[in-house]
């Protein structure tokens, strides 16, 4: 058993434990309390693999193959299809508020300005996203021809972003935003979502460097370039000052006009690199597969 991780979630649920006793809000109370669930579920987790694997026997692959970490990109296809569906069904509801405004219900939690952004964020973030990181761990792991690098951390990255979209999918419907658009999570998601994403980038870097193929497929890089970026994006955008550390309130670092300038370099940008410079990593890895041609640049 890898005892660092498993210690890694003993201290995430005493925090989320704490957060949720010391809140002063309820929002912070929810998540606090959903953060050291998630926690508890990582480590009984842990604990159980590391029992099946003691009892059972070790797999291999064969002469000369590699034996490719397949099981996290099955769970990214199976995210990716849930939160899709959910996105999607989201949005349906929204289409006919608008039609039909009685089915806001009169409740905070399903009128119309909460469950927009909900939408929104499900269908880039969660559908998106997953798509995103699986195919990348499913394309680097191919042109470099090495597995996955680590063992764990590829399913930290994969649940822990999970853990951010239910964080920030319930922030929406209680109301909980910083009112920025695509960037509405607050603080301490925001701050979860920089730990995983630099877990995504070691992860990725990691697999690049133990490859056995000497070139680097075009695909890497764009995937790279998208990781580095929306990384820089989401640090610089979501710079701020939280209220109270047992809060979800915060205020930005930016303010007036430099506010409205950082949050649009950073919209206009996350559409560049999340919604385009990804998903042409996906089309030169996928589209000359799927032609069996090269590529040609």
């Amino acid at each position: 058993m890898n005892l660092v991780w498993l210690a890694f979630t003993i201290l995430a649920a005493l925090l989320g434990i704490m957060l949720s006793a010391k809140a002063v809000d309820p929002g912070m109370m929810i998540h606090g309390m959903l953060f050291s669930i998630a926690a508890v579920i990582s480590a009984y987790a842990l604990i159980s693999r590391h029992y099946r694997s003691v009892n059972e026997p070790i797999l291999t692959s064969g002469s000369g193959s590699v034996n490719y970490n397949i099981d996290i990109i099955k769970a990214g296809v199976i995210a990716s299809s849930f939160w899709g569906v959910v996105g999607f069904s989201v949005g349906l509801v929204i289409a006919l508020q608008l039609a039909f405004p009685v089915l806001n219900f009169d409740l905070p939690w399903t009128n119309f300005g909460r469950l927009r952004p909900l939408h929104t964020s499900a269908v880039v973030f969660a559908f998106g996203g997953n798509i995103l990181i699986m195919t990348s761990f499913h394309a680097v792991q191919r042109t470099c021809r090495a597995r996955l690098a680590g063992d764990l951390a590829p399913w930290f990255v994969f649940w822990g972003y999970q853990l951010f979209i239910v964080l920030a999918a319930t922030g929406y419907v209680l109301g909980i935003t910083q009112s920025k658009e695509y960037a509405e999570p607050e603080w301490y998601v925001d701050i979860w979502l920089t730990i995983v994403w630099v877990a995504y980038l070691l992860v990725f870097l990691a697999t690049l460097w133990k490859r056995k193929e000497k070139h680097i497929y075009v695909a890497n890089w764009f995937f790279l370039a998208f990781i580095v970026t929306v990384a820089m994006l989401h640090i610089v955008n979501n710079l701020s000052m939280p209220v109270s550390f047992t809060g979800v309130k915060s205020y930005s670092l930016f303010a007036g006009v430099q506010s409205a300038l950082t949050q649009w370099w950073y919209g206009h940008n996350a559409v560049g690199f999340f919604l385009t410079a990804g998903f042409l990593g996906i089309m030169y890895y996928f589209i000359p597969k799927r032609v069996n041609r090269p590529v040609y640049s």
